[in-house]
């Protein structure tokens, strides 16, 4: 599956972005075969798990950091994951990655612990303060 993400910029501290990534898939599977995620990488620090969403979108996972201002979704109609990011902050810049895995053999309540197989190529968001 190859993904391509968007919706990166520059925002002021507390404002809002949605970032989308969109799936090409030519392997005979469909967008809901995959798991979702989003992560980050912020200069400095290693990349982080920021949230992922159910094969269906029916569960989802964030980290402590963006829990009550980031919000994970996905529209398997359009092969497209959103995160729709509220009151940023300066320490969310970051680049953030569109993740996609089956999950074969893995059960979702070690997400965080998951190796994801698809990778984007990655967003900018920067938040100035």
């Amino acid at each position: 599956v190859q993904l391509l993400e968007s919706g990166g910029g520059l925002v002021q501290a507390g404002g809002s972005l949605r970032l989308s990534c969109v799936a090409s898939i030519t392997s005979g599977r469909t967008f809901s075969n995959y798991a979702m995620a989003w992560f980050r990488l912020a200069p400095g620090k290693e990349r982080v798990l920021v949230a992922a969403v159910s094969w269906r979108g029916g569960t989802t996972y964030y980290s402590d950091s963006v829990q009550g201002r980031f919000t994970i979704s996905r529209d398997n109609a359009k092969n497209t994951l959103y995160l729709q990011m509220n009151s940023l902050k300066s320490e969310d810049t970051a680049v953030y990655y569109c993740a996609a895995d089956p999950g074969y053999g893995n059960s979702w309540s070690s997400i965080a612990t998951w190796d994801f197989g698809s990778w984007g190529r990655g967003a900018q968001v920067t938040v100035s303060s």
